[in-house]
């Protein structure tokens, strides 16, 4: 297989498209959408996000402490784009794509209730990286849609939601099951004949 040779550049995709909820009241209540993020730890879970200073949420997140990250659906899509290309310095954004703010438990920023799932996290530290900076944050609760748990085998089935990927400046939904974690290696049953 021939490979072309790119200058460095961001190739990690697909990345989960989310909109990330900051604010410490309803009036500056803002959401931004945010491709650059991902789990960093388990214990204690940790996750981050990456946005550019200039950027209206920056300094929002960086005065608060917190964000909530929601998780997007194709039916969330126009919003998750629309929040994306838009500034909070112009617009209410819940108000103009008919998004729901909802009280989280723990940080100051609401959880998108449109959203199946809500990710309240505390900044713990902020790396200057250059056109981005990260935000490290703990994660201290997550708010799930019920529709999505099945109680008989006590399983969480988000990729019934449709969620939202980004991939080279496009969305995409997820994609079918392929196989749980540990699959490859399964040792096949025999059959009892």
């Amino acid at each position: 297989m021939e490979k072309l040779r790119w200058k460095p550049g961001t190739m990690i995709y697909p990345l989960p498209a989310i909109m990330v909820s900051c604010g410490e009241n309803k009036e500056e209540y803002n959401i931004i959408t945010i491709a650059w993020t991902g789990t960093v730890c388990t214990d204690p879970p940790m996750c981050y996000i990456s946005v550019r200073p200039s950027r209206h949420s920056y300094g929002i997140i960086k005065r608060t402490g917190d964000f909530v990250i929601n998780l997007t659906t194709k039916k969330l899509a126009r919003a998750t784009d629309w929040c994306g290309v838009k500034s909070g310095r112009d617009y209410d954004k819940f108000r103009e794509m008919g998004l729901t703010p909802v009280n989280a438990d723990i940080v100051k920023a609401p959880l998108i209730k449109e959203s199946p799932v809500n990710i309240e996290c505390v900044v713990k530290e902020v790396k200057e990286l250059g056109a981005h900076h990260m935000f490290l944050a703990e994660i201290v609760a997550v708010h799930a849609d019920k529709q999505y748990y099945n109680e008989e085998d006590e399983s969480f089935n988000l990729n019934l939601a449709n969620l939202l990927n980004f991939s080279h400046g496009k969305y995409y939904e997820t994609g079918a099951f392929i196989g749980k974690f540990g699959f490859s290696v399964k040792k096949k049953r025999k059959s009892r004949k």
